[in-house]
């Protein structure tokens, strides 16, 4: 399924975000990430839980890095990795449950002149944003957006104003240690947008 054209709904409430992790990744899929003029259908999650997810950085408590995680639903939490990329995850689950969902890629529906000149490197529209490194890149969205309020304000996620549904496909995460082998990835069957294809089972 692809979602180069489309019009956009309303932002998503926070009541979307308020509920459990691994529900909110794939229904993330197919809704829409904007920030200024640019915006991209998510067509790749991944989840991070509480509990004995050891790939989740929650599993390490409470410190200044992770509070946003313990907090309110859909606030941003931003980190920076490989010494190099900023990664967005929207925080789910009630208030004091901590869980993320990690935006792995984005099928870029508008603003695309902005992605190219942010993300020059990219050869195709396919690379724009086909990577939770790239995609921060394409957006502009760095560590300054951490733990801003994604149901109001200029960064935000917004459901496609004619919703299809999406099938999807499930894999385990990609690029972690802990936990590698649990089916927490999910994309859009078919969408040549996403960062990788790995061997998928049907979810």
């Amino acid at each position: 399924m692809m979602f180069s054209t489309m019009a956009l709904g309303r932002i998503l409430p926070r009541s979307f975000y308020e509920r459990p992790t691994i529900e909110v990744a794939r229904d993330l899929l197919g809704k829409v990430l904007v920030h200024g003029e640019a915006a991209g259908a998510i067509v790749e999650t991944e989840a991070y839980l509480g509990g004995d997810d050891l790939a989740a950085h929650s599993a390490r408590g409470i410190t200044d890095r992770t509070r946003v995680i313990f907090g309110p639903p859909g606030h941003a939490y931003v980190y920076f990795i490989y010494g190099m990329y900023d990664c967005l995850n929207i925080v789910v689950e009630p208030k004091g449950q901590p869980g993320c969902v990690l935006i792995r890629a984005l099928e870029p529906v508008a603003g695309v002149e902005i992605m190219r000149k942010r993300r020059p490197a990219a050869k195709k529209p396919e690379d724009l944003a086909s990577g939770p490194g790239k995609l921060t890149l394409a957006m502009g969205i760095t560590r300054a957006h951490n733990g801003v309020d994604l149901t109001r304000g200029p960064l935000v996620v917004r459901a496609p104003a004619d919703m299809r549904r999406v099938e999807i496909d499930v894999t385990p995460r990609i690029g972690i240690r802990h936990c590698a082998d649990w089916p927490l990835r999910f994309l859009v069957r078919g969408n040549r947008y996403v960062s990788a294809r790995k061997q998928a089972g049907v979810g």
